[in-house]
This record gives structure tokens, sequence and C-alpha cells, in this order.
């Protein structure tokens, strides 16, 4: 494996996104190791996505960034740079092999049978990320639980956003088999240019659920003591309670259920702000469980 793995780019960045990556809130002496993550995690994901590589080019390739990414050789840029990042702060590699792993799984699974297993994939694909962030500011893996929460839930936001893409261009369906079944319909249904009611019931049940999970969540601002971490967080769980909102209420399948640049910064930006009034009022000690209350009394 001698190519760079970063020529498989496909040039999507982090300002593209649904929530931000390492803002302008985080402190800069923290951007740069958590950019070295992204940078790896995102060619890594590239390569599962990749149109013309076979499943196993892929994993071939995968293989060969997590040797870069262990020392074993130095042929992939992006994985030197997380090496130096990882040494310089005593970070261990750990995080960015169990996305390789998640990234692996995507080279060859195309179908999810039930919920738990696709949270059984959101362990690999989606909670380190937030873990690595978590690490990168020292904060206590008392944290972990709630980052988990939160993190599942973006990756389940996305893959509920682009269920009908992922179909069409990669043969991969991450909604539970099992969920559609129980709404009275099935992967074909995906392929239809408008969701009909059952696959509309699927989709907004497996959103309703994917809220109670970030319920679990939503206490991760207040539990950071990094405040800017915190202010990002509060902006991150907002935009989530946003999208499925919008999950909820349109269909996927023929409806935008995205917000662009100007948006995902607007309704950041009231999320952070709300996360600095919540820091503020806080009692001190007490694990804020107002949030949770507000979720329930205003749900939109």
């Amino acid at each position: 494996m001698t190519v760079d793995a970063a020529q498989l780019r496909s040039g999507k960045g982090s300002g593209d996104e649904n929530f931000p990556v390492a803002s302008w809130l985080v402190e800069a002496k923290h951007r740069r190791p958590i950019m070295a993550f992204y940078e790896f995690v995102r060619i890594a994901d590239d390569i599962a996505d990749h149109a013309t590589l076979g499943a196993g080019e892929k994993v071939a390739f995968l293989d060969s960034m997590e040797a870069t990414l262990l020392g074993q050789d130095d042929k992939h840029a992006a994985g030197v740079t997380l090496r130096a990042a990882l040494a310089e702060r005593g970070l261990s590699p750990q995080h960015a092999q169990d996305l390789l792993k998640a990234f692996r799984q995507d080279a060859t699974k195309r179908r999810y049978a039930t919920w738990d297993e696709l949270i059984d994939y959101c362990r690999y694909s989606a909670m380190p990320v937030g873990r690595y962030v978590l690490d990168v500011h020292g904060e206590s893996r008392d944290t972990w639980p709630a980052s988990d929460a939160v993190c599942a839930v973006l990756q389940i936001v996305n893959h509920l956003q682009d269920c009908a893409l992922d179909l069409k261009n990669l043969d991969r369906v991450y909604v539970p088999l099992d969920a559609m079944a129980a709404a009275g319909t099935s992967v074909e249904a995906l392929r239809a240019e408008r969701a009909t009611p059952e696959m509309r019931a699927c989709l907004r049940t497996l959103a309703e659920r994917t809220e109670a999970l970030l319920d679990e969540g939503l206490s991760l601002p207040l539990q950071v003591k990094d405040r800017r971490l915190a202010l990002e967080l509060s902006a991150i769980v907002t935009l989530a309670r946003h999208f499925l909102k919008l999950l909820r209420e349109r269909d996927p399948l023929s409806e935008r259920v995205r917000l662009g640049k100007v948006g995902v910064a607007a309704v950041g930006a009231l999320g952070a702000a709300k996360g600095f009034v919540q820091r503020l009022v806080r009692t001190p000690g007490v694990v804020h469980r107002s949030q949770a209350d507000e979720r329930r009394h205003h749900p939109n």
C-alpha cells in the first residue's frame, strides 16, 4: 500500500458537517489535536464510502492507515500528524482505532437488524469522537456516558437524514429492519421518491426514540469543566434537537431535513447562548435537571 489514503478523499470537510467541528468556541490549543483527529477520521470514512473501491481494498487501506497511526510506517500523512498530536498530549490511539473498526464494518456490512445492533455500531462509529474530544480537554471519564448518548444521537440523525442516499449510493441501510417490519414496510420503500405512510411512521418512531436517547445526554454541557467546550456542546445538543424535530415533521425522502451553513450557525449560536445562561444559574454540585424538565414541557 504505497498510495497515501488522502488521495481518496471525497472533498468533504469540517464545514460540510451537520454539527460544528472544533469551532472558535474551542480553545485554540485544543483545536489542533481535534482537527488532526478529524482529518484522519474523515479520510478513513471517505475510504469506507468510496464508490469504486471493493470491500477488500477498503479494508486494506484502513489497515494501512492504522499501521501508520501506530508508528509502523509513515505512508499516510494524516496518520503521521495524528500520531504526533497524540504523543504530544500523551493520548492513546484507541479512539481512532475504534473508528477504524466501524469503517471496516461499513465496508462489509449493509443492513442492521435491530436498534441494539445499530447502537452497537455507534459505540465504534460515533462515541469515540466525543471521548477523544473530552480526553483532549482533560475531562473526567465520568462524562463519557452522557457524551456517548449525544454522539449516538448525532450518528443516528445522519442515518435518518441520509437513509435514501445511503441505499442508493452504497446499498447500505442503517434503519433497523425490525423497525421497518413493525411499521409494515421494508427496505424497498426507501427507493421511492416520497415516503409511504408506513415508512413515515417508521422514521418518525425512530426520531422519537432518538430524542429519548438525547435526554440521557442533556446534562453533558454542565458536566464538563471547560467552559468553552461546554458552550460548543450546548450548541451541538440544540442542533440535534432541531434536526430531530425536522425528522419528526418532514419526509427525508422528499423534503429537506438539513440546515445550510447559516442555519447551523444560527441554531448553534442559540444553543451556545442557552448553555452560557445555564452555567450562570446552575446550582454548584448539582447535575443539571432543568434541561430534561424543559425537554418534557417544551419538546419543540
